[in-house]
């Protein structure tokens, strides 16, 4: 499984030459009360802020960085945020790039891929197809497969900003985040391990974890609902199952509902424009589906920001 050191080693190669790619997000401490939430303090780690606008930056870099590139260059296929950051990576890295997205993705995202220089293929009512047109294209021309979570040097990447969060300020008693294939929280669960209760967060209608615990091991599953171009994978990953496996013992589902209600408080009460896979740990919090303790410190991974803004009015 990944480990903490690897963590610190990629964290170390981002401030020696990526410093101005792969950003420190900040991280806002409130009082619970300032969110609606009676627990001592929510920390929101403001992931939307980074590269390409969600945490998957961290991860795509990494893949790039510890492989070598072939000249037909990069392909990835994604919902959206993976391909935008495989993108930005790719054009920071100067090599071409591939991004396979279905149908359900948002023309927001695709824009953003196109601006990036990545040609764009449109393909399959769900990310399951698009990552099988992928599949077949990358045999084709050789290029570098990146894949949106299963890959260890994704979940190394995602693991840097769990270490970040800590140098920042400290181990929180618990950390929510959002979980579709699972590269985020294999690598926020890697870093932390036990040392802070990390729960897993999907929506009722995308709940790979869930299932899989359900099943006792990996399944698919049908993929539906709000979030769908960001949670929209149909399996957990094999890496993430591990260690979630080892560190995580809490899998909650949440309703449309409930997250789209998170998404439009933190766009009218905080002014942070986020997708609907960024709202999830706070409704999982206004939902009652997680109750913190009083004395608790909670932090929220905010871990994406590409939304259409007409879509927060």
């Amino acid at each position: 499984m990944v480990n903490r050191y690897q963590i610190e080693s990629c964290q170390r190669n981002f401030n020696r030459g990526y410093s101005h790619f792969i950003h420190q997000t900040p991280l806002w401490k409130l009082p619970g009360k300032a969110l609606g939430v009676d627990c001592a303090e929510v920390w929101l780690k403001l992931e939307q802020l980074q590269t390409g606008g969600s945490f998957k930056a961290r991860g795509m870099l990494n893949r790039l960085l510890s492989n070598a590139i072939p000249t037909s260059g990069v392909i990835v296929a994604s919902g959206g945020n993976a391909g935008i950051a495989t993108a930005a990576a790719a054009k920071e890295l100067g090599v071409p790039c591939e991004v396979f997205v279905p149908e359900v993705s948002s023309p927001a995202k695709r824009a953003r891929l196109t601006a990036l220089g990545a040609h764009v293929v449109v393909i399959g009512a769900a990310y399951a197809d698009a990552l099988q047109a992928c599949l077949a294209r990358q045999h084709e021309t050789g290029a570098l497969l990146t894949h949106a979570y299963d890959q260890p040097e994704v979940l190394v990447g995602a693991g840097t900003m769990a270490l970040e969060i800590e140098q920042q300020g400290g181990v929180p008693d618990a950390v929510l985040v959002s979980v579709g294939g699972g590269g985020l929280i294999g690598g926020v669960a890697s870093w932390f391990e036990q040392r802070s209760r990390v729960v897993a967060l999907e929506p009722e209608g995308a709940p790979t974890l869930f299932s899989a615990r359900e099943a006792g091991q990996p399944v698919n599953v049908a993929v539906s609902g709000i979030a769908a171009d960001s949670l929209g994978a149909q399996r957990i990953g094999r890496l993430a199952w591990e260690v979630t496996q080892a560190h995580v013992r809490d899998a909650l589902l949440l309703t449309d509902e409930s997250i789209r209600a998170a998404q439009l408080w933190l766009w009218n009460e905080l002014k942070l424009a986020v997708e609907p896979a960024a709202a999830l740990p706070l409704a999982v919090l206004h939902s009652g589906r997680y109750v913190p303790r009083a004395d608790e410190k909670v932090c929220l991974i905010i871990c994406g920001a590409n939304v259409d803004p007409a879509s927060l009015n």
